[in-house]
């Protein structure tokens, strides 16, 4: 039931009438969720019956009474009980229903969730959640710094849980490599977070690594991907990243069969910054026309007509362009719908882009495991948000090395007998 309304506005217990009807809503909706989904988990059932031909599966009323903090804020909710005598004859165990929307344990949503990462991130300590997110959530109700603080550890659990995971079932075709380097509370100074973002034979994209690392040191790559390599990841078919020499160099150690492919992004304003402002709109239109180009041949033409235009006045420009031309120029030889994907080391740079913003104000040192550990939880909910690369069924095809020319798959003649 609503509040009686002040003059002022509010009711009550001080809140706005307005968020007042925005969590009665709320609170309605999910009871008529819950109430749905269990009248049509026993529609489903209804002809499981017992030998004198009852129902094995019936309404039994209502849990107890509950707060669960969502978006809206604090709702309480009655969910409703079922009374399911099945036996699994398996484990000869009871069968049990559990709601998909409102599991037994939960007591936040998983937005609530996301919020508290991000504001640690921003600098905020586990005593000042309360007050902050009680004036959104009109209460407190599972926000305390204890709370806080096992969510933390929690979190810290997961990550090193999901840097130990095994990876010889999973199979990463291309891979997208990036030092990122966030003002938080990194230990040390130089300190960056090395991120790995694979796509899977699927299509599908997935994060896979994360760790922090020392001014992108070959040495630091190294390690990661020596621990990717024992965990059991196969050797990517390729990998993108920046031209920074320490992964390269790992590259070449761990997973020598790896092709490599340059970053655009980074390499044109690598070639950029060696030109003056008044030559750079021309260069980076001459530059665009060489990763636009049609196929591979169109490219090398638009290499040398880079080299021709500028060459003789800023010679450092072109030689970073033509020094890296078989790298810069990889993408060319897989599927022409994954060009888009493979010339930039985008997915990480958008992935990141929101976590830079919220982590910015941040200053001070803190937990290096701590600080991985919300970053790591930033990215695993930015990772649902992923879409796959486009044409996803031609990624299989470019792990089992079928050829392509100009982009499209060119069919392997049989075999001629001698």
């Amino acid at each position: 039931m609503l509040s009686v309304v002040n003059d002022d506005g509010t009711t009550a217990n001080g809140s706005a009438l307005i968020d007042e009807i925005v969590r009665e809503g709320a609170r309605r909706m999910l009871a008529a969720a819950l109430e749905a989904e269990v009248n049509a988990y026993i529609a489903e059932l209804a002809d499981h019956r017992d030998e004198n031909g009852r129902r094995l599966v019936v309404r039994n009323g209502y849990h107890q009474p509950r707060k669960v903090t969502t978006a809206a804020g604090v709702v309480e909710v009655r969910a409703p009980r079922v009374n399911d005598k099945r036996v699994d004859e398996a484990t000869g165990e009871r069968e049990r229903f559990s709601s998909a929307i409102l599991p037994p344990w939960c007591r936040k949503s998983p937005k609530i969730s996301e919020v508290l990462p991000l504001l640690y991130l921003h600098g905020l300590s586990s005593g000042d959640f309360v007050p902050v997110l009680e004036q959104f959530l009109g209460s407190s109700a599972g926000l305390s710094p204890a709370t806080v603080t096992r969510l933390t550890t929690q979190w810290q659990a997961d990550h090193a849980a999901f840097m130990d995971r095994d990876l010889a079932e999973v199979d990463y075709v291309y891979v997208w490599a990036d030092g990122i380097h966030l003002n938080i509370r990194l230990e040390e100074a130089k300190a960056c977070v090395l991120v790995l973002i694979g796509v899977r034979a699927d299509g599908s994209k997935q994060l896979v690594a994360l760790k922090d690392g020392y001014r992108e040191s070959g040495e630091s790559w190294a390690d990661l991907l020596r621990e990717c390599a024992r965990r059991g990841m196969r050797a990517p078919v390729l990998a993108v990243g920046d031209g920074a020499l320490g992964f390269w160099k790992a590259l070449a150690e761990v997973f020598p069969a790896t092709r490599e492919q340059r970053c655009w992004v980074h390499k044109t304003a690598n070639a950029l910054d060696a030109m003056p402002k008044s030559a750079q709109p021309g260069a980076k239109k001459a530059i665009q026309d060489i990763y636009n180009a049609e196929d591979k041949q169109h490219a090398q033409a638009a290499i040398k007509t880079f080299s021709q235009l500028y060459g003789a006045k800023f010679p450092k420009a072109v030689k970073k362009i033509i020094d890296d031309e078989a790298e810069l120029l990889a993408f060319f030889d897989f599927p022409a719908e994954h060009w888009i994907h493979l010339r930039t080391t985008n997915p990480i740079e958008s992935s990141f882009s929101t976590v830079r913003l919220r982590t910015k104000v941040t200053r001070g040192a803190g937990s290096r495991t701590a600080a991985l550990a919300m970053v790591f939880k930033l990215v695993e909910s930015a990772q649902q948000r992923w879409r796959a690369v486009n044409a996803p069924h031609l990624v299989a095809l470019v792990r089992a090395g079928a050829c392509f020319e100009r982009g499209q798959l060119v069919e392997r003649p049989e075999a001629v007998a001698a």
